[in-house]
């Protein structure tokens, strides 16, 4: 990757770090020199082309989450087939969830591979108006894991970023792993240059999820990135055969609804647990087409109307 030599020890912080030159891993690398010179320190050149290929971009949506399993991908695929429902729009997902990239799979695309061009890596597209890039892609077997530490994580987001040819591009919606780590700040970093419209944090009712995501929060105040609100899944259960709702994780703190007054932020809305749905991700297809009609459908789409609604007011600030 970009950041670390290719002749480094196994260690390496890489060139962008703090620690470039000064770690115990620096000791006897025929780079520690230069690494530890000012001119590592200077901005990334690669954050201006980053902007420059992001110029492209309309929008762009980062997906948290604290907790994992909170249905994060899901929304995040579910998101891009709404906004991709209307053929005026065209869209495009990354995938930075570098160890668990389950973007392909979940839309349908699993075993792609990605090409080359001389304008850069070519996104996967599902329709004509939606594309996909995912480290799962780059992967020879999708059990395959990715063992790499914070600078090679890094230095792929920076190729996603810099080096895919995203073309003209309505939205681009971000998923990222759950937490506040690596990934997370480098795609604040590489994109504090081009602008990002704001994050959608996704949890569920119970306050064992709500915990981290009072985290994920703070964690875009300190960064400076704008929440565009708060999402809460799996908020109840609705029956296939009566379709009546029923809580299987009971809000026994007040749920998403009550967390994101406390925070001051917006609630976009509820979404129910449906086994449609994940039927729907394991098959690759999309729940909104498969049951329109679905309380979780009707949600969902509500929902997209609250994000869609404040990414046009923040274009005209």
């Amino acid at each position: 990757m970009a950041d670390v030599p290719v002749n480094a020890p196994g260690h390496c912080p890489g060139t962008q770090s703090e620690d470039a030159g000064k770690s115990s891993a620096c000791q006897g690398c025929p780079n520690q020199s230069s690494c530890s010179t000012d001119k590592s320190q200077r901005p990334d050149p690669a954050l201006l082309e980053i902007k420059e290929r992001m110029s492209s971009v309309k929008h762009k949506i980062v997906v948290l989450s604290g907790k994992g399993g909170v249905g994060k991908s899901t929304f995040t695929s579910h998101l891009a087939h709404a906004l991709a429902s209307n053929q005026q729009l065209n869209i495009a997902v990354l995938d930075v969830d570098i160890c668990g990239p389950s973007i392909p799979r979940v839309m349908g695309i699993e075993g792609e591979q990605v090409h080359q061009s001389n304008s850069g890596w070519q996104p996967v597209f599902i329709e004509e108006n939606l594309g996909v890039m995912s480290v799962g892609f780059l992967l020879a077997n999708p059990d395959d894991a990715v063992i790499w530490r914070g600078p090679k994580k890094n230095g792929l987001i920076k190729q996603f970023l810099r080096d895919v040819d995203w073309g003209e591009v309505d939205y681009l919606v971000i998923d990222t792993p759950p937490g506040t780590s690596d990934e997370h700040l480098s795609v604040v970093q590489y994109l504090s240059g081009a602008g990002v419209d704001g994050a959608v944090i996704v949890t569920t009712p119970q306050e064992i999820s709500l915990l981290d995501v009072r985290k994920e929060i703070n964690f875009c105040h300190k960064v400076k990135l704008p929440v565009i609100g708060v999402v809460e899944n799996m908020s109840g259960f609705v029956c296939p055969h009566c379709k009546m709702e029923s809580e299987i994780f009971p809000p026994t703190t007040g749920g998403g609804k009550t967390m994101a007054a406390g925070q001051g932020i917006p609630f976009l809305g509820s979404i129910p647990l449906d086994p449609i749905i994940g039927k729907c991700c394991d098959e690759g297809k999309s729940f909104l087409s498969e049951a329109p009609e679905s309380p979780a459908s009707k949600a969902f789409n509500g929902i997209v109307q609250g994000i869609l609604q404040y990414c046009t007011i923040m274009k005209t600030l």
